[in-house]
C-alpha cells in the first residue's frame, strides 16, 4: 500500500486543488472520468456546461434565422451540418481534456503528484483500493482526502429501458447523425436545453413530463410560461407516467398512462434527462463510516467537513456534484476554494454556505433565478409576521424589449414589504442569466432594492432598465 499526504478524487473542479504551496505535499489524484470513454476533467467540461453551450449557442443562431421575417429580413433556411457542429464543438474540448491529463502526469509542476485513472473503492476509512482503468488493483492510504467524485446520468427503473439502450447527456452530443425525431424523458435543466438544441437544428422533439409543467425548480409563473413557450416549438405530453420501454425496429416505443389512460409515444431515439446521482455508491462510503443523504449525496457540514454518524470526520472533505444538492459548476468551484482554504489554514476555517445560489438555464427562452420563489417568500413571511412585495415587469414595457418585439419575457422580483430586502428573483427571455447577476451581487452583499435602484444610473434604452423598473415598482 503506499501511502500520500493528501488523495483527490476526481478531476472537475477538485483537479485546482495542486499547486505551489502544496509542493511539499505528497498527492495521489485518482479519476475514473466521464462519459462512455472515461474522459479527464470532469463533467462540466466534457459532458456539461462547456459543451451542451456551445450546442446552444449554434441552436440560437438558427432559431434567429428562422424568425428573421418578423424583422423584415428574408427568412434564412439554415440546413445543419451535424457531424460539423458536432466536430466543432469537441475539436476543441477533446484537446483540452487530453491536455489536462497530460498535464497532471508528466508536467514539472506536477511533480509531486501521482495520477491513478481508474475507481476508488473505500476499503477503510483512510484506505482505498483504486480499480485501474488500464488493468489490476493499487492500494492507496492518505492522511486527507478531498472527494469530488461527482455525478452520473440517472436512469429510472423502468422495466425496458436500459435494454433500449437510450441516449443521456454524456453520450447525445456525439451522435453520429441527427435523428428525425427524439423523445427526451424528463422535464428539468437538461431536459429543456437538449429540446431546444434538438429542435432548432429541424429534429422533431418530444418532451415526456410525468408532472403538468417543465422545469418545475423554477417559480411557478416562470415553469408555466416556459412550458407554454416550448409548447409552440415541440411537442410537449405532459402528466405521461411510463411503465415500459422498447427498442422497435423503427426506433424506442415508451409504454405508459396518461390521465388515466393508456398511451404510447414513439421516436427515432430517446434522451433519458431526470436527473443526475451522485457516485457516492463507487465510492463506497459506508466502509470509511461516510453518511450519504437519501438521494446518495456525501453529508458534509457548512465548512465542507465530511460527516459521518452525524460527526466529523477527520481530514475528509467532500465538494461539488457528489455532496451539493445544487449541481453547479460555480457551486463546485466556491466550495473546492473553501476547501483549500480550510485545509490550509485549519484555526481560520470559511464557511461555503454564505451566498444565494443563482440557477440558469440555457433553453429558448433562458431562464434564471436565485433566492425564494414567490410561495416560499410567503409562507416564510407568514410565518414571521412580515409582508413581502412582489413586482412584475414584462421585457415587453423596456424600448429594447420592444425593439426586440419580445411579448413573453418578465422578471418577477420579491421583496421584503418593510425594508426591502430582496428575498428572490426570477426572469425569463433573452439573456436572463446575464440580467440576473445585478441581483445576486445585491443579495451576495447586502445591498437593498432601495439601495441599488436610484444610487446609479442604468443606461438607457438597454436591458438593465427591466430590473430597475421592476426595482422602482417596490421601493414606493
Amino acid at each position: 500500500m503506499t501511502h500520500y499526504d493528501i488523495a483527490l478524487i476526481g478531476s472537475g473542479s477538485v483537479n485546482s486543488f495542486p499547486g505551489p504551496d502544496l509542493a511539499d505535499k505528497r498527492i495521489v489524484q485518482i479519476d475514473r472520468g466521464v462519459g462512455p470513454h472515461g474522459v479527464f476533467g470532469g463533467t462540466c467540461l466534457n459532458v456539461g456546461c462547456i459543451p451542451t453551450k456551445m450546442f446552444v449557442h449554434t441552436a440560437n443562431v438558427a432559431a434567429d434565422a428562422a424568425e428573421a421575417a418578423r424583422f423584415g429580413l428574408a427568412p434564412a433556411q439554415l440546413a445543419p451540418d451535424w457531424p460539423a457542429i458536432r466536430d466543432r464543438i469537441f475539436g476543441r474540448i477533446d484537446p483540452i481534456a487530453e491536455g489536462g491529463e497530460e498535464y497532471r502526469r508528466d508536467h514539472e509542476d506536477n511533480a509531486n503528484l501521482t495520477l491513478l485513472r481508474g475507481t476508488a473503492r473505500f476499503t477503510a476509512p483512510t484506505q482505498v483500493e483504486v480499480e485501474l482503468a488500464d488493468g489490476g488493483t493499487e492500494q492507496v492510504s492518505a492522511d486527507v482526502f478531498v472527494l469530488g467524485a461527482g455525478s452520473r446520468p440517472s436512469i429510472p427503473s423502468i422495466p425496458g429501458l436500459r435494454e433500449a439502450q437510450p441516449h443521456t447527456s454524456d453520450t447525445v452530443m456525439r451522435l453520429s447523425e441527427l435523428p428525425a425525431s427524439l423523445a427526451i424523458l424528463g422535464s428539468g435543466v437538461i431536459a429543456v436545453e437538449m429540446a431546444h438544441v434538438f429542435a432548432s437544428l429541424g429534429v422533431e422533439v418530444t418532451i415526456i413530463a410525468r408532472s403538468q409543467r417543465l422545469l418545475r425548480a423554477a417559480d411557478r409563473d416562470i415553469s408555466e410560461r416556459l412550458t407554454e413557450l416550448l409548447a409552440a416549438r415541440v411537442h410537449v405530453v405532459t402528466g405521461f407516467a411510463t411503465e415500459r420501454v422498447e427498442r422497435t425496429a423503427q426506433g424506442v416505443m415508451l409504454h405508459g398512462t396518461r390521465e388515466g389512460s393508456p398511451a404510447q409515444l414513439h421516436a427515432e431515439e430517446l434522451l433519458v434527462a431526470t436527473g443526475r446521482q451522485p457516485n457516492s455508491d463507487l465510492l463506497d462510503c459506508a466502509a470509511a463510516g461516510i453518511d450519504t443523504d437519501q438521494a446518495g449525496r456525501v453529508v458534509v457540514d457548512a465548512y465542507q467537513r465530511v460527516l459521518g454518524h452525524g460527526q466529523v470526520l477527520d481530514g475528509m472533505w467532500a465538494l461539488g456534484d457528489l455532496s451539493s444538492p445544487a449541481q453547479l459548476k460555480h457551486v463546485a468551484n466556491h466550495e473546492l476554494r473553501t476547501v483549500r482554504h480550510n485545509i490550509l489554514h485549519p484555526g481560520e476555517l470559511r464557511r461555503s454556505d454564505t451566498m444565494p445560489v443563482p440557477f440558469g438555464v440555457f433553453t429558448s427562452p433562458q431562464v434564471a433565478w436565485v433566492g425564494l420563489d414567490e410561495v416560499a417568500a410567503q409562507d416564510r413571511a407568514q410565518a414571521t409576521g412580515r409582508q413581502v412585495r412582489v413586482a412584475m415587469q414584462e421585457y415587453a414595457s423596456i424600448a429594447y424589449g420592444w425593439a426586440m418585439e419580445n411579448t413573453t419575457g418578465f422578471l418577477k422580483l420579491v421583496v421584503d414589504a418593510e425594508t426591502t430586502e430582496i428575498l428572490g428573483a426570477h426572469l425569463i427571455g433573452p439573456e436572463a442569466t446575464t440580467l440576473i447577476q445585478v441581483l445576486v451581487q445585491a443579495m451576495s452583499t447586502g445591498q437593498t432594492a432601495r439601495d441599488i435602484a436610484r444610487s446609479q444610473y442604468w443606461i438607457h434604452p438597454a436591458m438593465p432598465e427591466l430590473i430597475e423598473n421592476a426595482l422602482l415598482q417596490v421601493i414606493d
